[in-house]
């Protein structure tokens, strides 16, 4: 029997620690899949939730009286929410802490959930669906630091518009040309591609007076909900329906005392009854003029911090009209929280998958992975007629994509559809490699087993050297959409050189002697 003929040596061990190690990093202790609950996959910024401490990434095992299981637990623990008092108590219990307070019973529009994964393994656009821009500065080169400003502006804005499974990195292309790409797993909203190239300059004036300007610099804070922050009035026009919706917003010191001496010599607006100032305070956004308020008469030359701000929302239907103007509301006081982006910018490529194919994806290349390796098994059979060796070869190949996913599962790397390529074309090289190593141990009998094989892993050596060399302009080519297929690759055949092939190695030596 094979484990009576192959004396375990320190490689094998090397080899069965990697293995171990890969199964802890994709499945955690205890495994992942044991654990009961719901993942937070977003909180709204500034929520009464989010100041009470509840974070992305948490995970909810009771809401209440409700043990949460799953999502149908977390849906029924919501709904008796929605059903009782407008303001309840509401005790949260995750797996780092435990959040107890009043909240009004919309905070659960705050948070969103999903199921808890299977393994620790993150999957990519091309698996889970969703968006991905790929976008830089229009008319501009941008340098490292201006994409560091860029990219933390642009995360700051997304975050706060309530997007989920959000990640933005660089990216370089080989002509030295740098990229901001933005990634949204999972369902992607409509308005992402106006929202990642608007600028969202905006400028509140009087006259030609920039008054304010959005940002932490002039703006303390924006209300997002409750009394502070709704939609307020709803009208009937000939052809559909118009909504307001308003906002309060606190202003810095400087940004008040402008106002002030703006409005100090204005006179009244005798028109109006005399209760606002004859000039409007003008809101623009990227330079085109989105409202005109009316400045009270009381606040002439008056310094005051706190500002209401209102907008239209239109549509077909009532509903249709809220909606739009929720949406406007939001962006608008995202731009004010954020600020403007440092550049006018510029979608180079944009891809949207469906989740529903992305489920495809996973089924279809699950299925050819199990075809694929029963393939490799047959022909290494046919080859070589030793159940044994076909045996050991499979195993190693098994190995060498645990390894492989065990590293990116502790990385944190995306295993998107050009990463799965990668795992397979170094599922390719291994095998052949370990022919290679056989058909090297096989050869002339004059020279010992010891320096065939010794022959066989300098060759593998050599080859491994020359695609290392030829996988690494990958990481930036196509400004580095192609990084998941070089690094898992990379991965893959390190693993297989430095860790599988010499235990492979000491295997065939002792069934050689």
């Amino acid at each position: 029997m094979l484990k009576e003929m192959v004396k375990i040596t320190i490689k094998m061990w090397i080899m069965f620690a990697f293995v171990l190690f890969a199964l802890i990093s994709i499945f955690s202790i205890p495994p992942v899949f044991m654990k009961k609950g719901v993942l937070v996959s977003s909180v709204e910024k500034n929520s009464s939730v989010f100041e009470q401490g509840l974070r992305t990434g948490m995970i909810i095992t009771k809401i209440n009286n409700y043990e949460i299981n799953n999502l149908q637990d977390y849906s029924n623990a919501i709904q008796s929410i929605l059903a009782g008092a407008d303001e309840i108590k509401i005790d949260i219990i995750t797996d780092k802490t435990e959040i107890v307070g009043l909240f009004e019973k919309k905070v659960v529009s705050d948070i969103s959930v999903d199921e808890i994964p299977d393994t620790r393994i993150k999957t990519g656009l091309d698996l889970r669906g969703g968006i991905r821009a790929l976008v830089t500065a229009e008319d501009h080169k941008l340098t490292d630091s201006e994409l560091d400003d860029l990219i933390a502006v642009s995360q700051e804005r997304l975050n706060v518009y309530g997007l989920t499974d959000l990640n933005i990195r660089q990216r370089t292309d080989s002509s030295g040309n740098k990229f901001m790409l933005v990634e949204i797993a999972g369902s992607s909203p409509s308005d992402l591609e106006s929202l990642i190239a608007q600028q969202g300059k905006f400028e509140a004036k009087i006259g030609n007076e920039t008054i304010f300007s959005g940002g932490s610099r002039d703006i303390t804070y924006v209300a997002k909900s409750g009394q502070d922050a709704g939609i307020y009035d709803c009208n009937s026009f000939s052809g559909g329906e118009s909504c307001t919706f308003r906002f309060v917003i606190y202003l810095s010191e400087a940004a008040a005392q402008r106002q002030a001496d703006a409005t100090a010599n204005l006179s009244l607006n005798v028109s109006a009854g005399g209760k606002y100032l004859e000039k409007q305070l003008d809101l623009y956004l990227d330079n085109e003029l989105i409202d005109s308020l009316n400045i009270g008469a009381d606040l002439k030359g008056k310094v005051a911090t706190q500002i209401q701000i209102s907008g239209p929302g239109t549509g077909a239907t009532r509903q249709e009209a809220i909606n739009d103007a929720q949406d406007n509301m939001k962006k608008l006081q995202t731009v004010l929280i954020t600020g403007s982006l440092p550049f006018k910018l510029q979608i180079v490529k944009i891809d949207k998958i469906s989740p529903t194919l992305g489920h495809g994806f996973v089924r279809t290349i699950l299925i050819a992975g199990l075809l694929g390796a029963a393939g490799v098994f047959l022909v290494i059979f046919l080859r070589y007629r030793k159940i044994k060796i076909s045996a050991i070869m499979l195993f190693m190949m098994l190995s060498e994509i645990l390894i492989t996913l065990g590293v990116a599962a502790l990385i944190g790397w995306n295993i998107d559809l050009a990463g799965i390529a990668g795992i397979i074309a170094a599922i390719g090289t291994g095998v052949d490699d370990q022919i290679v190593i056989v058909d090297e141990s096989s050869r002339s009998k004059y020279e010992s087993l010891k320096n065939r094989i010794k022959n066989a892993l300098f060759i593998i050596f050599t080859a491994y050297a020359t695609s290392v060399v030829a996988l690494l302009p990958l990481l930036n080519a196509g400004a580095g959409l192609l990084a998941g297929f070089a690094v898992t690759t990379l991965i893959g055949i390190t693993a297989g050189v430095f860790i599988t092939r010499p235990a492979f190695a000491d295997i065939v030596r002792q069934l050689g002697e």
